[in-house]
């Protein structure tokens, strides 16, 4: 009686649980068609937005992707090449620094890392002087020689400046250039050495310079690198390659200044980890010993054996 009772039972669970899946059943075809409807109204939507873009790109000249270049700092364990740090400031401040501010820098920037604290502060004597905010008895903003904590000075004054001089270009910053252009310090190489001859077919504006890096591949500024304008002071040759490689580094490591602690910071957390994987693996190994050793019987024999001793008696 109480086997077939049981049987009973469990049909009736049994269908009660075949009701319930064929009610989410419709549920989820109803959750499908919503999802299948909404991929397809994304994929419509992009698809038209796409080919709009394409009617606008089609009036622009296509121009080059610029290519990846081999950085060594861009490897995991990589660091930046200083004697490249040092030529590319040389670069800077020998032909940008006239056009491009470098808002962000500080001369303190450089201390330990491009020269010594001696020669920073030699070179922030050698700038312009510094308005710091006082005035003297006249009323008269005090000037003074710029300092370790002084910004690198901008070679103008304001926006209105800037574009004056340069035939209504604006120069950009250059502290953090190398992350707000898609390819990094690879696209900086790229767009230093990619100035060439305009193709036939293809008229210039007023006062551009033809790129084939460069969006639409016109270019309001000059080439700024010429073969030997800079005079290295470890003797490397001043090729244009090697100019602008060394200022594309130099630009990296004003746009991320901290690289190498992050990198060396990373190196030393992943070493401490796997030596504490070990000692964590034996102890994980000793506390989890007992219960994986552990002999389960089950006591079914027993059982029957107690139910019929019952019985006899």
């Amino acid at each position: 009686m109480f086997s077939q009772f049981a049987r009973r039972s469990r049909g009736k669970r049994v269908s009660g649980n075949r009701f319930t899946s064929t009610k989410n059943l419709t549920q989820n075809k109803k959750l499908y068609w919503a999802l299948g409807a909404s991929a397809v109204l994304g994929v419509s939507a992009y698809t038209f937005s796409s080919t709009q873009q394409t009617k606008a790109s089609d009036l622009v000249p296509e121009c080059a992707h610029p290519p990846e270049y081999p950085w060594h700092h861009s490897k995991p364990w990589g660091s930046y090449d200083h004697s490249a740090l040092r030529r590319g400031y040389q670069v800077y401040h020998s032909v940008a620094a006239a056009c491009h501010s470098m808002e962000y820098i500080y001369y303190r920037n450089f201390v330990n890392v491009l020269m010594t604290e001696e020669e920073a502060k030699a070179l922030a004597l050698d700038a312009d002087e510094i308005i710091d905010g006082t005035f003297d008895s006249e009323g008269e903003p005090v000037e003074r020689p710029r300092l370790l904590s002084d910004p690198i000075p901008a070679p103008y004054a304001n926006e209105e400046q800037a574009r004056d001089t340069n035939n209504g270009a604006y120069p950009p910053d250059l502290s953090l250039i190398a992350k707000n252009r898609h390819g990094y310090e690879s696209y900086i190489m790229a767009l230093l050495t990619g100035y060439r001859d305009p193709p036939a077919g293809i008229e210039l504006g007023e006062n551009m310079y033809y790129n084939i890096y460069f969006p639409g591949c016109q270019l309001a500024m000059p080439p700024p690198l010429v073969e030997g304008s800079v005079e290295y002071d470890d003797g490397t040759e001043a090729s244009i390659s090697q100019m602008a490689k060394d200022v594309s580094v130099f630009l990296a490591w004003a746009a991320n200044p901290e690289h190498d602690e992050r990198h060396l910071m990373g190196l030393k957390a992943i070493s401490g980890l796997v030596l504490m994987s070990f000692p964590l693996l034996y102890y994980k190994r000793w506390l989890w010993s007992s219960f994986k050793n552990r002999e389960v019987k089950f006591l079914r024999k027993t059982l029957k054996y107690q139910k019929k001793k019952r019985k006899n008696f």
